[in-house]
């Protein structure tokens, strides 16, 4: 017995100062953001303010009058930018990939093995070849610059469909099958009985992409000229150009880019462990 409560101990010690390292990062980026200016950069770095400040986020976030004109770093507009595009992009893609991935599990139709087969073989395939035909065909079609060019290429993730085919493939067929011989169309089977067993998986699912949209940089950076817009990690990456040296106010904008998705981690995180666990590879 005391051989096994030590053990507990050194584990939750062992995992506790593994959350420690995790989070310092974390921590220390949120008190630079509130260390006056210059303070960051000093030999050794201080882990703790010396004067508690606002001024980062004021000047990240408010309008000021500079030689007779309105000037801000347009932080406020690219946070209502980022929380539409991700938004739309997680609704409509799990309107896409939650039925696909129920269709690949328990639905038998013509080539289905062979399109899971090209599925599998294009997961490997990295994001960024596809980037530069995809952005000529967008220009054709005159989506260069527009929301729908940044939110269409997430919508059919081959990884949302296989997460949620892994899941759907715990269900019984027998479950299924009875609802069929009660007369459920396959549209009632899906909405009534899939759903709410998948709920975790979506959830989690929503969350992942949701992130994915809301730290995408590279996609948005290709297809949006107009500042008016620019996305978060976009805004944020053109105020690096000119202030990188200024590491309160990155950090602060730091903050702000974090701040949202992990307020949504933290409100959905119940459902997070069993949405893995249910799109988990079982054996």
């Amino acid at each position: 017995m005391a051989v096994r409560r030590a053990r507990a101990v050194l584990s939750t010690l062992a995992v506790a100062v593994l959350t420690l390292l995790v989070i310092t990062p974390l921590l220390w980026m949120v008190t630079v953001s509130f260390m006056p200016r210059g303070e960051s950069g000093q030999f050794p770095p201080p882990l703790w303010p010396s004067r508690w400040s606002w001024e980062n986020y004021h000047e990240l976030l408010a309008r000021r009058l500079i030689d007779g004109a309105w000037f801000d770093y347009r932080i406020v507009p690219a946070i209502w930018n980022s929380l539409g595009v991700a938004a739309v992009s997680t609704l409509l893609g799990l309107l896409m990939t939650v039925p696909a991935g129920y269709a690949f599990a328990k639905l038998r139709f013509r080539g289905r093995e062979r399109l899971l087969q090209m599925l599998l073989a294009a997961l490997v395939v990295p994001g960024q070849v596809a980037m530069l035909p995809l952005f000529l065909i967008f220009k054709e079609l005159g989506l260069v610059n527009s929301y729908a060019g940044v939110i269409l290429p997430s919508l059919a993730g081959i990884f949302a469909v296989l997460f949620v085919r892994q899941a759907t493939m715990s269900i019984p067929d027998e479950m299924l099958d009875a609802a069929r011989l009660d007369g459920a169309s396959e549209a009632r089977i899906f909405v009534s009985i899939v759903l709410p067993l998948l709920a975790p998986v979506t959830v989690t699912l929503a969350l992942f992409m949701f992130l994915g949209s809301w730290n995408d940089f590279l996609w948005p950076l290709i297809v949006l000229a107009d500042q008016h817009l620019f996305t978060l990690p976009v805004a944020v990456a053109s105020i690096a150009r000119e202030h990188s040296a200024d590491g309160e106010l990155m950090m602060a904008a730091s903050v702000v880019t974090t701040l949202p998705v992990l307020l949504l981690f933290l409100a959905l995180q119940r459902f997070y462990i069993g949405g893995l666990l249910g799109g988990s590879v079982k054996g």
